[in-house]
């Protein structure tokens, strides 16, 4: 269940963003939304291609935009999907996420029918590979 008004704002955006997926082939639509320490969001969707490893899930896509923009750490991220509980963020993602989060950044998974869970980056991959460990 969603509480705060920024959860809701940052639900809205990713839901906006979940509406634009490109998916042609699963039709399996997914949103996200991360929000700088500055407070800025940026959303993305997920983009198949008919070469399927090409294909870019929204977390990856919301968390590329900022960085493009010059962003290098996130205090959240909340991911949509058409799923019976929270969306679930696949492993490369969560790699992504670990790069340019920390261990106890909020990470909200939810659904399209009010699923709403809350965890931390550290709940979410466990023993992440980082820089400190080249």
């Amino acid at each position: 269940m969603i509480k705060t008004k920024e959860e809701e704002l940052m639900y809205e955006e990713a839901k906006k963003a979940f509406d634009k997926a490109y998916v042609p082939y699963s039709k399996f639509h997914v949103g996200a939304v991360v929000k700088t320490k500055d407070g800025k969001f940026y959303s993305g969707c997920n983009i198949e291609n008919a070469s399927y490893g090409l294909t870019n899930c929204a977390e990856r896509t919301a968390i590329f935009k900022a960085v493009s923009d010059g962003y290098r750490e996130f205090e959240s991220i909340l991911v949509i999907g058409d799923t019976k509980d929270g969306c679930k963020p696949c492993g490369a993602c969560r790699q992504v996420m670990a790069e340019f989060m920390k261990k106890d950044a909020t990470v909200y998974l939810t659904n399209i029918k009010d699923a709403f869970e809350k965890y931390t980056m550290e709940q979410i991959l466990p023993y992440s590979f980082l820089k400190e460990d080249l």
